[in-house]
């Protein structure tokens, strides 16, 4: 949300405000840094407080305890978040800012003692659980008040309105973004006759844009509200005006063609309303504008010729824009982004690029001709994307020029002929999706010199030849597609080698080719198999030479033979092989049950005279065993069975629960997990044992495995503290930890068991009837309130790998977050670059994700926006095709007669008020699954929009 921007930060901890034009800022970081160097040592030490201002902060720190504030200096100018200034007369020092963000504050009284600092500047108290703030800074008891320019409130709970605030007449900045803010803009904001930047994003803001006169203001972010109505005239009076930021509200009508008489504008934000017409015509005027994103309105007509002559970044991208490109738009020396997904965009690709250009897309259009030679001259592109257009022609060898290239997506169009050899000059490129196209030709070594490659999709194209030994060397490799091509042979050996591949959890299917590997059980982290629809002939390796990890084996349509006993814990499917027979086709001795139905007709009638006089015997005989077994079954139990278990390095308790310290008893959790038969679920990193305690509880075990490099445990202390900090976490909808066992191998963790599925299984599983809609939306609230709580944490935790498979239900819409502990203990640097060790399973995968590499809480955010999209659509998260869920929904979003067609029918149609709903959570799902990191909703407001989804 909002603009990235560089900051001048006042202290360690202090208040955050962009560089533009704030004189007083200049003078109140020249004393930070003055008071900073006296604290560590390299200038002066830091004068004595003033004793009366000693005291106020002592009685705070008395008073209010606030947890984590480091207070040890016995001079409180050294105190965590206190920044001093000298005093006038230089024989003592004065507070001029206090910053304690996220340090659990939820008592407002805490101003009662700030309020009598009279020399404060700044004051941060963002990240806190603040709810109001009573009458504080309208009281006369507040000599605070009239010094005071920063204030930074942001992230708190606070249902307040401007006026509240109306007793502060110099505050230069304002921040109370993320919070529940009220009131009408128009009037109030009047009080504040020296603002220069005021951020309200992400609160319940109604009405229309306001229009007060703030002479002096230069940041106005309005992002995330409710605010609607045209864009008005009277914003245009903002003459001083630097940054503004109107995205995901619900304006409407055209925009004004004004834009450019803001002299000083750099940054412009429409993004995400419901903004109409032309884009104005005349925005290329402004020489000063760097920065316009209209995505995700209903713009139409053609794109203005020039408008990127001074913008580095444009974002037009979701919009009804038609017309061709205008030739000027790529050429720009000072552009280094543009975005122009999802469009009506026709004719060729302009064949002038920008040097600086960094990241181009231009994919969903009707673009046609062939990718302009010249794109070689955009040498530092990093990102490009031209899927889903009428291209043609052949994949031009200056794109091995482009060496900054870590995404290249050229699918969906007609693109023919050889992959060039070029392309093997792109060593640091990470995702390479050509699938549908008409590519043909050996698959050559070109593919194994890209080193750095995690996504490789050459589906549907006319590739031929064998699977290059060579491609061995792709060690960084998580998802192969090679399906519907001409390729022949047998699956290389050297696939067994690659480390990365192993841990894919999409369905890479391999090629036509003669057998399964002998060796696929070297693949110990493959999780789902999909060889169907090939020519694969002989048997099926026996359990032992399986991968130990496999969750689902499709094996369907081949001409495979012979008898295969599958492991217990693995779904297989095997239709279309008329040889091959499972254990369920026969009777465990290997002879197919056909060839035994005459011998069992016979059987059965004499067995039915002897069972009807034996029966009669032992009917007596069951009941009472069967009596006594009830009566006596606890004390049957007995202690696990004589066997080799893992030898237990530490085990403890963290729950404090006595119902649970009681129960649990870790021998039993150790013979539990030495049984496959009690496996009942597998993910990408986890392995889930039922296991029943002596009295007869149930737990579920989880099993990590140690000797995988990329689980960083760590000493044991150090990972006893990680754990012992999640298992305080409590949240209905979150999987708490219990307790955990450590062996030499493996780390255990004990869960209460409540499952009854994942939402994946509710949703694609083939369970007999539709989940209602209620269910759906109740689960699409729990999911979202468990992850706000997770994201709401001074440390925020975030979420390796989010999707309906790591999603656990208590009931049919009761779900829980699993794997929270992941992204503690996972080290993503040891994956040597593995997209999806660190960015989760395919489908969920942010777009930003292919090139920073970076978990963040938007991308979170964007994984739970698919998973809202399979909740409205009953799809998964990727189709048997390979196209992504997220993007088939946006493409057909940016019509809204289209719509309609991405609700599940069979739930959308039971009543107007389901449909009605269904609509309102897709608003929300669209905006989380936004191409822009910084156009995708924060949780809690996430939350506040489903919450009021009608």
């Amino acid at each position: 949300m909002g603009e990235r921007r560089r900051y001048c930060s006042c202290s360690s901890h202090g208040f955050s405000r962009p560089l533009p034009l704030l004189s007083f800022l200049f003078f109140l970081c020249l004393h930070v840094s003055i008071a900073a160097a006296a604290a560590t040592g390299s200038g002066k030490p830091p004068l004595l407080l003033k004793s009366t201002q000693e005291s106020i902060l002592r009685d705070l720190l008395r008073v209010e305890r606030i947890a984590g504030w480091n207070t040890t200096a016995s001079n409180p100018c050294l105190w965590s978040g206190i920044t001093c200034s000298p005093s006038d007369s230089n024989s003592s020092s004065v507070v001029t800012g206090i910053a304690l963000p996220g340090y659990g504050i939820s008592n407002s009284s805490v101003f009662a003692s700030i309020c009598a600092l009279d020399t404060l500047l700044s004051l941060d108290l963002s990240k806190n659980s603040l709810a109001d703030l009573g009458d504080r800074f309208s009281a006369p008891s507040c000599s605070m008040k009239e010094g005071l320019r920063s204030l930074n409130l942001s992230s708190n709970q606070l249902a307040t309105s401007l006026g509240d605030l109306s007793g502060l007449p110099q505050l230069e900045v304002l921040d109370l973004s993320f919070n529940h803010v009220k009131g009408n803009l128009s009037i109030e904001l009047a009080r504040f006759p020296q603002l220069r930047s005021l951020n309200l994003s992400t609160n319940g803001l109604n009405g229309g844009v306001p229009t007060s006169m703030l002479p002096s203001l230069e940041e106005l972010v309005l992002s995330g509200n409710h605010l609607g109505g045209p864009i008005p005239q009277g914003l245009f009076a903002y003459r001083d005006l630097v940054m503004l930021d109107l995205s995901q509200n619900s304006l409407t009508s055209d925009v004004p063609d004004e834009f450019w008489r803001l002299e000083k504008l750099k940054t412009l934000l429409l993004s995400g309303n419901e903004l109409s017409g032309a884009i104005p015509g005349r925005l290329p005027n402004s020489t000063t504008l760097s920065r316009f994103a209209a995505n995700q309105n209903k713009f139409t007509g053609s794109i203005p010729s020039g408008i990127t002559a001074h913008v580095k970044m444009l974002d037009l991208s979701y919009n009804n824009l038609s017309g061709k490109i205008p030739s000027d738009l790529l050429v720009s020396p000072v552009l280094e982004t543009i975005d122009l997904t999802s469009n009506s965009l026709e004719g060729s690709i302009p064949g002038n690029f920008s040097a600086r250009l960094f990241r181009l897309r231009l994919g969903m259009n009707l673009l046609t001709g062939s990718i302009p030679d010249s794109i070689g001259d955009a040498s530092k592109l990093a990102y490009l994307e031209l899927d889903d257009n009428n291209l043609s022609g052949s994949i031009p060898p200056q794109l091995g020029k482009c060496s900054e290239l870590a995404l290249l997506n050229l699918a969906s169009n007609g693109l023919h002929g050889q992959v060039p050899d070029q392309l093997s000059n792109l060593e640091k490129l990470v995702v390479l999706k050509l699938q549908m196209n008409n590519l043909s030709g050996s698959i050559k070594s070109t593919f194994s010199s890209l080193t750095s490659l995690s996504i490789l999709n050459l589906s549907r194209n006319s590739f031929t030849g064998e699977i290059p030994q060579t491609f061995d060397q792709l060690s960084k490799l998580s998802n192969m597609n090679l399906a519907g091509n001409k390729i022949s042979g047998p699956i290389p050996v050297s696939v067994s080698s690659l480390q990365y591949f192993n841990r894919t959890q999409s369905r890479g299917k391999f090629p036509d080719c003669g057998s399964i590997p002998s060796n696929i059980g070297s693949l110990k982290e493959l999780e789902i198999l999909d060889l169907s629809y090939n020519n694969l002939s002989g048997t099926v390796p026996s359990l032992p030479d399986l991968p130990p990890s496999l969750t689902l084996l499709v094996l369907s349509y081949n001409q495979l033979t012979g008898y295969f006993s599958p492991p217990p814990h693995v779904v297989v499917n095997i239709t279309g092989n008329p040889g091959l027979t499972t254990a369920s086709d026969t009777d465990g001795d290997g002879i197919s049950a056909d060839g035994k139905k005459k011998r069992h007709a016979v059987l059965i009638v004499i067995f039915a005279i002897v069972g009807a006089v034996v029966g009669l015997c032992l009917l007596g005989t069951v009941i009472m065993f069967s009596l006594s077994k009830r009566i006596y079954r606890v004390e049957d139990i007995g202690p696990p069975p004589e066997q080799v278990l893992p030898q237990i390095i530490n085990d403890h308790l963290i729950t404090m629960n006595s119902i649970h310290t009681s129960a649990i008893d870790f021998t039993y959790a150790m013979e539990a997990v030495s049984h496959p038969s009690n496996i009942f679920l597998k993910t990408r990193f986890c392995t889930y044992y039922k296991a029943v305690m002596p009295n007869r509880s149930i737990y579920s075990v989880k099993k990590l495995d140690w000797s995988d490099k990329i689980f960083q445990i760590g000493s044991q202390e150090k990972f006893g503290h990680e754990l012992e900090v999640l298992g305080k976490l409590s949240n209905s909808n979150v999987m708490v930890l219990l307790a955990y066992v450590l062996t030499e191998e493996n780390a255990y963790l004990l869960y209460e068991h409540v499952y009854k599925g994942t939402v994946f299984d509710l949703l694609h599983d083939g369970r007999p009837g539709v989940l209602d809609w209620p269910s759906r939306y109740s689960i699409a609230l729990g999911v979202a309130q468990g992850l706000t709580f997770l994201h709401g944490h001074t440390h925020p935790v975030l979420l390796l790998d989010l999707s309906t498979r790591t999603i656990h239900l208590k009931s049919m819409n009761e779900p829980q977050i699993g794997d929270i502990e992941l992204y503690k203990i996972i080290d993503p640097s040891k994956s040597s670059g593995s997209l999806s060790t660190i960015a989760g399973t395919v489908g969920y995968i942010p777009p930003e994700y292919a090139y920073t590499m970076r978990l963040t809480m938007a991308g979170n955010v964007y994984s739970f926006g698919v998973i809202l999209l399979e909740l409205l659509t009953g799809k998964p998260s990727v189709s048997d095709g390979g196209t992504e869920l997220a993007k088939w929904a946006l493409s057909l979003s940016v019509r809204p007669e289209q719509r309609e067609q991405v609700l599940d029918t069979r739930v959308s149609r039971t009543s107007v008020g389901a449909h009605s709903q269904m609509l309102s959570v897709l608003n929300v799902a669209l905006a989380c699954v936004a191409f822009s990191p910084d156009a995708r909703p924060k949780m809690r407001n996430v939350l506040r929009l489903l919450v009021n989804a009608k």
